[in-house]
């Protein structure tokens, strides 16, 4: 899918891919769409593609006064039982003297700001802010996922506490593994803006070195919340390991004690139920001396059970 907009009165308003100045959005396309925009727009093609890999890591490159970006960006995903997942996905922005350039393999909701509601000072003219503001976006995306991470992660403590299943364990893997690709990506999104800032391959004003520091600075905060959160996981699932084991003995514990102590009365009774003659079998009081017997001994030994903590 192809969409091209243009700044046009401070409002984002559609355009053709053709205009000068304007923003050209590109989401999983096919090799026929990409090689109309680069005929178009004179792009290189191998820079349409890069971003098209899904593990394609983010850098910077520069050919004929074009300029491609590469960052990781975060993504929601639903997997099954999981609900819903964290991922990353790289996101590709290409600097031309007259367009700039989106390439994704998904469409990505930190972009659909830009076009639903807007960001200030935002404008296709102004392409470099643009790619900043974009950095900057992203950086709040991470630390956004990463509340939600830190909030199911507590929902899920509170419920691994009685259980005996695995279930919440794999959850936990699940945002482990979220926190693990969160940290990778926002390091690698790190070095390629420092490389912005010590290289100065991107003409900025003063406005955008602030914008640019700002990026970082949630960048950091991010990468040291997601450092925390993996670490706190990692401790997390070790315990909850060894809980979950432990509420299974105690089941277990609890089931053999209940087949003791209802074993007693069975044993007692089939001892008496034999045909075999019985000292005192003709007293009338027999059977309820027998009941009496079988009830005192099971109380005695739950009792019993119960001081030495075996229940």
């Amino acid at each position: 899918m192809i969409t091209a907009y243009k700044t046009i009165d401070g409002k984002l308003e559609t355009a053709s891919v053709k205009d000068n100045n304007n923003w050209i959005n590109i989401v999983n396309p096919s090799r026929e769409e990409l090689q109309n925009v680069a005929e178009d727009t004179g792009i290189l093609l191998e820079y349409l593609e890069a971003p098209l890999d899904s593990e394609e890591r983010p850098r910077i490159d520069v050919e004929d006064d074009q300029i491609l970006l590469i960052i990781n960006v975060p993504i929601e995903e639903e997997e099954g039982d999981n609900g819903i997942i964290y991922n990353t996905i790289p996101l590709g922005m290409i600097i031309l003297e007259d367009h700039f350039i989106t390439v994704s393999l998904e469409d990505i909701s930190l972009l659909q700001d830009f076009i639903l509601r807007g960001v200030k000072s935002m404008s296709t003219y102004k392409k470099t802010r643009f790619a900043l503001q974009i950095f900057y976006k992203a950086a709040i995306y991470y630390l956004k996922f990463l509340k939600h991470i830190d909030r199911k992660t507590s929902e899920l403590e509170r419920a691994l506490h009685g259980s005996m299943q695995n279930e919440q364990l794999i959850k936990l893997l699940g945002l482990e593994k979220s926190l693990l690709y969160f940290t990778t990506s926002l390091r690698s999104n790190e070095l390629v803006m420092k490389k912005i800032f010590r290289t100065k391959l991107l003409p900025m004003y003063e406005e955008d070195e602030d914008l640019l520091e700002d990026a970082l600075t949630e960048t950091r905060q991010a990468i040291d919340m997601s450092e925390i959160n993996s670490n706190i996981l990692s401790g997390l699932m070790d315990a909850f390991a060894s809980i979950i084991s432990n509420n299974l003995n105690n089941v277990m514990k609890v089931l053999a004690g209940l087949t003791i102590i209802l074993a007693i009365p069975t044993m007692i009774f089939s001892f008496f139920g034999m045909n075999l003659p019985i000292p005192g079998d003709s007293l009338p009081w027999l059977t309820l001396l027998v009941l009496l017997f079988s009830i005192s001994t099971t109380i005695s030994v739950w009792y019993l059970m119960r001081k030495k903590n075996m229940l």
